[in-house]
């Protein structure tokens, strides 16, 4: 195994920011109605602005999701000295993609139009952005391929306008008797997520001139085995717990009256479990490679909303792994939570800051809440 680099990196934000106050001009409302959860979710989530990629005047959808992810590599490609044509291998993680097949990543090699070379897809929700990455990393570093591109990408926006909640909301009407809103699991997220492709360059040697980041180790930690599902689209969830996918659907007419492809999340599991068992694959990473939370110089945590800061702060107190507040980076605040996306977001703005020096330790930390799966990754500013 030979040392791997991330030696570039590129990230697109379609369109103009969208404040709280103009998301249900831009996704559109539900029933004609404004919604009940908005302000009390954007409340605790804390984000102020976020990109879609949607027209605000016109409501229709300015990228797809292939077309934001070639918009991220080319603008990786503008800052490094690398060319679409010396591309080896192209990792693509998302969990919005455009189609079910072909894959995520094909149709982003269709876009580039770059020469034939591998190409992966890899699903999931957060950690598909991860997954994608440690799959090039270990390409580069096997000695299998010189350099790898990987991409996190999302495009939640277009899911989440309010057309697509009216066949069920009429479909229950008569059964309400009442006003009828959206169930707030799948209301929940439409003011949660957005949109943003972002795109790494890992090599095997580092840059010549500037910084590039040695990647010293990547982890991804299942809990699927304890937990069951939190997050899901393409089906609906029984009372026991088990999913029912839209493949077992006897009457297709019930895939819009419950809106089987919303995506939709179980707030109570997630608030109960999401930080504690962050805390509990920390400690075996800790473990496993001797991690010590004063070696860290900048901490990136992905979280989808402001009210996790502190409980996850308070769990690494409890397990003595204490980073210091002002060491951790993130921008949820004003580029919102990108899904698979969010990490590499941060992570090129932190580079493009100027505040990392030579030896710096940054610790990333990627929950992803859809049957519990965790990422881990230390890197060493070289």
């Amino acid at each position: 195994m030979t040392s791997a680099y991330i030696t570039g990196l590129g990230v697109f934000l379609p369109n103009e920011p969208v404040n709280n106050e103009e998301i249900e001009n831009v996704l559109g409302l539900v029933n004609g109605k404004p919604s009940r959860s908005k302000n009390r979710i954007l409340k605790n989530n804390g984000i102020k602005s976020r990109y879609y990629a949607i027209d605000p005047k016109t409501g229709k959808q300015t990228h797809t999701n292939a077309q934001l992810t070639a918009e991220a590599v080319r603008i990786l490609v503008k800052n490094t000295n690398i060319s679409l044509e010396e591309i080896e291998c192209l990792v693509c993680g998302t969990s919005s993609p455009d189609q079910i097949i072909p894959n995520h990543a094909l149709m982003v090699h269709g876009e580039l139009g770059c020469p034939p070379c591998e190409i992966v897809a890899t699903s999931g929700v957060c950690c598909s952005g991860m997954t994608a990455f440690k799959y090039g990393y270990m390409n580069v570093s096997s000695g299998w391929s010189k350099n790898a591109v990987t991409t996190g990408s999302e495009l939640a926006s277009t899911a989440f306008k309010g057309v697509y909640f009216q066949p069920e909301i009429e479909a229950k009407i008569q059964d309400l008797q009442a006003k009828p809103i959206i169930a707030f699991e799948k209301d929940f997220l439409r003011w949660m997520l957005s949109d943003a492709a972002a795109a790494v360059l890992i090599t095997d040697t580092p840059r010549q001139n500037g910084i590039s980041l040695r990647i010293d180790w990547v982890e991804i930690i299942s809990f699927a085995n304890e937990l069951e599902t939190c997050m899901y689209a393409g089906g609906v969830k029984r009372v026991d717990g088990s999913l029912q996918g839209w493949r077992e659907v006897e009457n297709p007419e019930e895939l819009w009256k419950e809106s089987y492809f919303a995506l939709k999340q179980d707030v109570k599991l997630l608030g109960e479990n999401v930080v504690s068992y962050g805390k509990k694959g920390l400690l075996q990473v800790r473990d496993k490679h001797s991690l010590k939370a004063n070696e860290i110089t900048w901490c990136l945590p992905h979280y989808s909303s402001e009210h996790f800061r502190q409980p996850l702060y308070d769990e690494l107190m409890e397990i003595g792994f204490e980073i210091p507040l002002d060491k951790w980076f993130t921008n949820l605040t004003y580029k919102g939570n990108t899904g698979s996306a969010s990490i590499f977001v941060m992570l090129e703005e932190l580079v493009s800051s100027g505040k990392l020096e030579q030896g710096d330790k940054i610790f990333c930390l990627v929950p992803e809440s859809a049957r519990f799966l965790y990422a881990y990754m230390l890197l060493t500013v070289v």
